[in-house]
C-alpha cells in the first residue's frame, strides 16, 4: 500500500498550483492584487533553503497599497489557480487541485514601511495556522470557501506596518524527500488598534524549516490511499502561534 500512496502522490504532482492574490478585512474585499506581492507563475518552491522563501520569487505584481487591518479583525486570503482565478472555464484545479492537501499558515514581520520593505533578513512570527482537524485539511476548507482562507488577526498585535506572509504547503508528494510544495506570497498591511505585543518565537525565511521536519516530509496517506494521515495527528511546521 506504500507503493499505492507514492503513485497517488506522483500523479498529483502534475496537478494544478495556486497563487495568493487578494485580501479581505472583516468581510470587505480589498481588491485584486491590491497590496499583495505576487508572481505570474503559480509554481511552488520546494527547497526550504531557497533565498526567495520569504515572499516568493520573480514578483511581477507589486503596488504601493498598504491594507489597514484592525487587530482582532477577521482576515481573508484568497487563492487562485492563476492570476485572476480560473485558468479556463470550469477549471477543476481552481483555486488549487483537490489532491494538494495541507496546512495554511500566516506570519507577520514588522517593517518601517510595508510598501517598500524588502523581505530578506526579517524576523517573522506566526499569527495563525490551520492544519488537519475533524477530517479536513486547511486546503479542503479553502476550496470549499471558493479560494478564501480566513483567520483572526490576534487582538494584541501592536500597531504598525507589517509584511503578512501567507503560506500553503501541499503534501500530496511529501512522503518523498524534497517533494513538499510551498506556495507563499506577502501582503502589505498596517495593523491598527491598541495592542502592545510585538511578536514572539521569531523565525527567519529561509531558516525556519528543515526539509525533514515531521510536517514537511510526511506520508499523509493511509493503507487505502486516503490522504488524511490514517488517524494520526499532523504536526504543522514552524513555531507556536502568537498568544494574547
Amino acid at each position: 500500500m506504500k507503493v499505492q500512496s507514492i503513485i497517488l502522490g506522483l500523479a498529483a504532482l502534475a496537478s494544478g498550483h495556486t497563487i495568493f492574490q487578494k485580501v479581505s478585512v472583516n468581510g470587505v474585499d480589498q481588491g485584486q492584487l491590491k497590496g499583495v506581492r505576487a508572481p505570474d507563475s503559480d509554481y511552488p518552491i520546494q527547497n526550504v533553503n531557497d533565498a526567495s522563501f520569504a515572499c516568493n520569487k520573480d514578483l511581477k505584481h507589486m503596488d504601493s497599497t498598504v491594507i489597514s487591518v484592525p487587530a482582532g479583525a477577521k482576515v481573508g486570503a484568497w487563492w487562485g489557480h492563476v492570476i485572476g482565478g480560473a485558468q479556463v472555464a470550469n477549471d477543476p484545479d481552481h483555486p488549487i487541485a483537490k489532491s494538494h492537501k495541507g496546512p495554511i499558515i500566516v506570519y507577520l514581520a514588522k517593517v518601517d514601511n510595508a510598501a517598500t520593505a524588502q523581505p530578506n533578513g526579517l524576523k517573522w512570527f506566526k499569527v495563525a495556522e490551520d492544519g488537519l482537524s475533524n477530517g479536513q485539511w486547511a486546503v479542503d476548507k479553502m476550496i470549499a470557501n471558493q479560494g478564501w482562507h480566513y483567520f483572526t488577526m490576534p487582538s494584541c498585535v501592536a500597531p504598525g506596518d507589517y509584511l503578512m506572509r501567507v503560506e500553503l504547503t501541499a503534501l500530496h508528494g511529501a512522503q518523498m524527500a524534497g517533494q513538499a510544495q510551498f506556495y507563499m506570497e506577502c501582503a502589505q498591511i498596517r495593523i491598527t488598534g491598541s495592542g502592545t505585543n510585538t511578536g514572539a518565537n521569531f523565525v527567519s525565511f529561509p531558516g525556519a524549516y528543515k526539509s525533514n521536519d515531521p510536517g514537511i516530509q510526511v506520508n499523509i496517506y493511509d493503507n487505502s490511499g486516503n490522504p488524511y494521515m490514517g488517524g494520526k495527528p499532523y504536526k504543522i511546521p514552524g513555531p507556536a502561534v502568537l498568544t494574547c
